[in-house]
Order: C-alpha cells, then sequence, then structure tokens
C-alpha cells in the first residue's frame, strides 16, 4: 500500500499453499478513497480507535482490524485513516494502515478477500463459478471456486505481523484459525482441492513462517496438511 491509499498486491511477498506458482509481475490493486495521515492516540475497544489529524483535531475512527496489533497500535504511531463515504456515520474515518519501522502495514482485514476475490479465475484457471462466504462442515470458508474438476476450497488470511523482517500469522491466538485448517485437510480428504491462502500486508519481508510462539497449535496444523510453496515478488 503506499500513501496515496493504493495497495499494490503485485509487489509484496505473495504466499501460499498447495496452490500453482503466480506469474511475477502481475496482480491487482484495492483502491481506497481519500486517504488522510494522522497520529494514533488510542484503541478504547476492538472496534474504534482516537486518533490526532494533522490538523490537531481528534477524531473516532473504526479499526478495520479486530485483532489485537498491538505491535502496530503504539502510541504516537503514524496510521492513514480513510473518510467514510457516508457523511452520517458516527464514525468519519477508518483506519487502514499503520506505519511500524519504517514500514507500511495494510491493516484493512477485508483487504485479502477483496483481493483473492479479483484473482480467483487467475488463480485457478478451471473455476467457472466463485462463491465467498461458502459453508463447509462446521465452518464458512472465505471462498468455493467450482468447476468441471470438481470444488476447490480457499480460506484467505491477511499477515500483518512482522519481527526483523520475517512475517508472521497468526498475531493472537486463533482457534478459528485452526479449526478452518482441519476443514481443508478434511476436504482434501473428501476428494476436493484446498488451499490456505496468506496475503503478506506489507512490503519488503524476506520470508513467511507460522507464528509457534503465540499459537503452536496452528503451525502444528499446517505441515501435516499443507504442501508449502512460495513466490517472491518480481
Amino acid at each position: 500500500m503506499d500513501r496515496n491509499g493504493r495497495i499494490s498486491l503485485s509487489k509484496p511477498l505473495r504466499l501460499w499453499y498447495d496452490a500453482g506458482l503466480y506469474q511475477k509481475g502481475t496482480g491487482c490493486e484495492v483502491q481506497y478513497g481519500q486517504v488522510v495521515r494522522a497520529r494514533f492516540l488510542a484503541r478504547p475497544n476492538r472496534f474504534i480507535a482516537h486518533a490526532a489529524l494533522e490538523s490537531g483535531e481528534t477524531v473516532v475512527c473504526h479499526v478495520k482490524n479486530t485483532g489485537r496489533c498491538r505491535e502496530l497500535l503504539t502510541p504516537e504511531a503514524v496510521v492513514y485513516l480513510e473518510r467514510a463515504a457516508n457523511p452520517h456515520r458516527k464514525t468519519a474515518y477508518d483506519l487502514i494502515a499503520v506505519e511500524k519501522g519504517g514500514r507500511l502495514i495494510n491493516m484493512d482485514a477485508q483487504a485479502p478477500n477483496r483481493a483473492f476475490a479479483e484473482w480467483a479465475r487467475t488463480f485457478d484457471p478451471a473455476a467457472e463459478t466463485v462463491k465467498p462466504e461458502f459453508v463447509f462442515g462446521q465452518s464458512r470458508l472465505d471462498f468455493c471456486l467450482a468447476g468441471r474438476e470438481g470444488l476447490h476450497l480457499v480460506e484467505v488470511k491477511g499477515v500483518t505481523l512482522e519481527d526483523g523482517g520475517h512475517a508472521r500469522f497468526p498475531d493472537a491466538p486463533t482457534e478459528r484459525g485452526v479449526r478452518h485448517l482441519h476443514e481443508l485437510m478434511r476436504a482434501v480428504e473428501l476428494g476436493h482441492r484446498a488451499t490456505a491462502f496468506f496475503v503478506v500486508q506489507m512490503e519488503d519481508v524476506t520470508d513467511f513462517a507460522p507464528n509457534d510462539e503465540t499459537h503452536p497449535a496452528f503451525g502444528a496444523a499446517l505441515p501435516r496438511g499443507c504442501r508449502w510453496r512460495r513466490t517472491a515478488a518480481a
């Protein structure tokens, strides 16, 4: 994501499991509207934050990521806010990105799914239909790509945690994430194809790995159920 409010997913490292390699130099963009720079002040709860605009005005904004994000939303951190299209909304801005150690990190939890929805038929050329929010077993998975080759179930995960140039997921324990991995493995056992697709929401990281320190069960599920492939940006 650049400072004009545009995310280019052709540049960051792209990682996924059990998937064909995506062509280098291609990608898509998630475009935002009016984006302003601000300073992070506080986060009273998961859904809102207080930020100071460059004019000095303090505003209440909606945080587009309900995760903890403790390593990102630190006092006085530079954040980027998108002005809401609805002038009558209670919160006039959405908090969508933050600077950390000179690196711009997109925090919009909806951006990875929006990007994958545009990529879906390139990612899986055999897909004839792309259905979001697909119920499978005890879970609602992000996408079901269906075609002559059968069902291809996809769960998309956005990666915002970075440590020393290394991208990690998750940033907090996620039993829901572990359940999704088990559902994908069960889908493969039933003869379907399945992919856990990780979108690293920043540039200039060297690698990706499960965050075993935070949630060992998530990392333990990946080697059992997935083949690892990686493609770096051109």
